[in-house]
C-alpha cells in the first residue's frame, strides 16, 4: 500500500512539474531591432502591445501621464556614436525611451533610467533631453505597436511610433562629416589609399569637385576596367558643367561595361547621356 502511495505521490510530482514548464506566446511580443545609423548603428528594445478592440490613447493609455512606451519591459535605446536629439547632444550609450501622450501633443524623453515600467519610477531628474511632437490621426487602424527608423539619411532618421490610428516621431541625427573628413585625411596620407570612395564622398557631399576628378583619376589608374569610376567621375564631370567631358567618360564607362556584360552600368549610362544632351 505504501509503494502504490510513493508511486502516485511522484507521479503527481512529475505532472505537477510538466505543467509549470508550460509555455506560451507572450500577450505583447518582446523586439529587439538594430539600425544601422550614420557610422554606427542604433539598437532597440521594447514589448508591443495589441488593441484588442480597446480605446488606446486617452483611455488605455491615459493622455498627461508617463508612458513606459510598449508594454511588460522599459523601453530602450542603445547609441554606439554620440547623436543629437531636439538640439541636445546625447553621448554614445543605453537610454530610456519613455513618452507623455497628448490629445495634441506629446512629450518624448530619452532619459538615463534603463528600467522604468511604471509612473511611478519616473524621475524627471533623470532625463537627458525632452523633445514636443505633434501627433498625427491615421484614417487606418495598426493593431500591434510598432516603433520603427524611418528617412534614414547618412546622419539622420526618423524615430516613428505607430498604434491604433496615432503616428508620432522624432528625429536623431548625428555628425557623419567631420568623421568621414578625418578618415579621409588620416587615410590619404597613408600607403593604401581610397581614392575611389573618397572621390564619391566628395562628390556627394558638396565638397571639392575637382579633387573628386584626381582622386577619380587615380582610381581608374588603379583598375583602368573599372567602369563605375568613370561613371562616377562622369557625373562629377556634369556637375561641374564640362558636358563634353561628362560625355566621353561616360561613353568609356558604357564600353567597359558592355565589355563587363553589366546591363545596370549601360542603363545607368544611357540615361546620364541623355540628361546631357
Amino acid at each position: 500500500m505504501k509503494k502504490i502511495t510513493i508511486a502516485a505521490c511522484l507521479l503527481a510530482a512529475v505532472l505537477f512539474t510538466s505543467a509549470q514548464q508550460l509555455q506560451t506566446p507572450q500577450p505583447s511580443t518582446t523586439t529587439n531591432v538594430k539600425q544601422n545609423f550614420g557610422l554606427g548603428s542604433i539598437e532597440l528594445s521594447y514589448s508591443r502591445p495589441n488593441v484588442k478592440g480597446r480605446k488606446i490613447f486617452g483611455d488605455l493609455v491615459p493622455f498627461d501621464k508617463v508612458w513606459r512606451t510598449g508594454a511588460n519591459q522599459a523601453t530602450t535605446l542603445t547609441f554606439s556614436d554620440d547623436v543629437t536629439i531636439g538640439g541636445v547632444a546625447v553621448k554614445a550609450g543605453k537610454y530610456g525611451l519613455l513618452t507623455i501622450p497628448g490629445a495634441s501633443e506629446w512629450t518624448i524623453i530619452i532619459t538615463k533610467q534603463t528600467d522604468v515600467t511604471s509612473p511611478a519610477a519616473y524621475k524627471q531628474d533623470m532625463d537627458v533631453v525632452r523633445v514636443k511632437a505633434t501627433p498625427m490621426t491615421m484614417p487606418w487602424s495598426i493593431e500591434t505597436l510598432g516603433i520603427s527608423f524611418e528617412d534614414i539619411k547618412d546622419n539622420s532618421c526618423e524615430v516613428m511610433l505607430i498604434w491604433d490610428k496615432t503616428m508620432v516621431s522624432f528625429s536623431v541625427s548625428t555628425d557623419v562629416d567631420s568623421k568621414v573628413m578625418k578618415q579621409i585625411d588620416q587615410i590619404m596620407n597613408s600607403d593604401s589609399k581610397p581614392y575611389y570612395n573618397a572621390a564619391v564622398y566628395y562628390a556627394d557631399n558638396g565638397k571639392d569637385l575637382n579633387q573628386a576628378i584626381v582622386w577619380f583619376d587615380k582610381a581608374i589608374q588603379q583598375n583602368p576596367k573599372a567602369f563605375w569610376v568613370y561613371y562616377q567621375k562622369a557625373k562629377a564631370l556634369a556637375k561641374l558643367g564640362k558636358k563634353a567631358d561628362a560625355m566621353a567618360t561616360s561613353q568609356k564607362s558604357m564600353e567597359l561595361a558592355k565589355e563587363a556584360k553589366n546591363d545596370d552600368y549601360v542603363a545607368l549610362n544611357e540615361k546620364l547621356q541623355k540628361e546631357l544632351k
